[in-house]
């Protein structure tokens, strides 16, 4: 079947294990995520083998390192001086143990390589140190030595790096020549509502957060679908936006999960229909615990998936791939 405008099903996960939680997590408390993460990787990938996905996996730099040692034979020469110390993931490693649990929590090389080594899978950055580049106190050249550090540390491991993903979503234009310069051609945006608008964690408000809760089960900012066109900028980086984050299963809404799938599959048919782009994100931590719910929840949008591709053409993109199809 010739289908004249197809949509794009996008797919990309920020694979951080404790170098993104939040500072007041331990390993004691979130451990269970973690170590949860390591052990779904396989079984994502095999899903998305099974059903011809194609995903892109933004990785934190640190996690290329195999011991604390290493991690800190890494080290860029300058880092970030947030005004808030507890953004900092650079305490972190006087924190470490040197036993082999405690580098799971960090370090997940083979995991990295695996990834890579599967099919239609694409290693993005998510920077070298989960950078926050719309935080008070880092500057343009903390952070230009934080995404050098992750370009170099994935050259040495054989990956070329294209695809950006930066925490929290928070794109600053200030930056993008530094992004350009470093071999980058697309990045992930938010959603263009202003409930999801990048902002500081000072910026932050309670009615932002409860909207985008609400948003999740009903409808309340629109598909965020978008044409390919969109993705472009002037020629400069492309904006591959977020359409949706696939909240993790949660024992105490189980009860609205069928209306978080629903609001996904509408998106998705929303996409096809129009010939346009949905970009699904998520953590593989999110699927670290409740794993079976999560799974399945995956299998059941990955699905409906294929049958959007066998009625309407719709196609799964990996994000540098989206950008080689709009870039002349």
């Amino acid at each position: 079947m010739t289908h004249a405008i197809q949509g794009i099903l996008v797919i990309s996960l920020d694979f951080e294990l404790m170098w993104g939680v939040l500072d007041s997590m331990t390993t004691k408390s979130y451990g269970p995520n973690i170590l949860g993460a390591r052990d779904v990787i396989p079984e994502i990938l095999e899903v998305f083998g099974e059903r011809e996905i194609h995903a892109t996996w933004a990785v934190v730099g640190a996690l290329f390192a195999q011991s604390r040692d290493d991690f800190i034979s890494m080290l860029p020469a300058k880092r970030p001086k947030y005004a808030d110390p507890g953004l900092s993931n650079y305490k972190r490693y006087k924190l470490m143990g040197e036993t082999p649990p405690d580098e799971a929590y960090f370090f997940a090389n083979s995991i990295i390589h695996r990834i890579a080594q599967t099919p239609n899978q694409e290693i993005g950055s998510h920077t070298f140190s989960h950078y926050y580049c719309g935080e008070a106190g880092q500057t343009v050249e903390d952070f230009a030595h934080d995404l050098e550090q992750a370009r170099r540390i994935a050259e040495q491991n054989g990956i070329h790096l294209r695809s950006l993903v930066l925490p929290r979503n928070q794109f600053n234009s200030e930056y993008q020549e530094v992004i350009m310069n470093n071999g980058f051609t697309c990045y992930r945006g938010n959603e263009t509502s202003w409930m999801y608008r990048s902002g500081n964690s000072t910026r932050e408000n309670p009615l932002k957060r409860v909207l985008r809760l609400m948003d999740a089960y009903i409808n309340i900012s629109g598909h965020n679908c978008y044409g390919m066109s969109e993705t472009k900028a002037g020629g400069c980086l492309c904006n591959i936006r977020s359409s949706r984050f696939l909240r993790p299963f949660s024992p105490g809404l189980s009860f609205l999960e069928p209306l978080k799938l629903r609001r996904i599959r509408s998106q998705m048919l929303h996409a096809a229909r129009f010939g346009q782009v949905f970009h699904l994100w998520w953590h593989p931590h999110n699927f670290g615990t409740n794993t079976k719910e999560n799974l399945d929840n995956l299998r059941s949008i990955l699905d409906y998936y294929a049958d959007l591709r066998q009625r309407h053409g719709f196609r799964s993109l990996n994000m540098s791939e989206v950008c080689d199809a709009v870039r002349p």
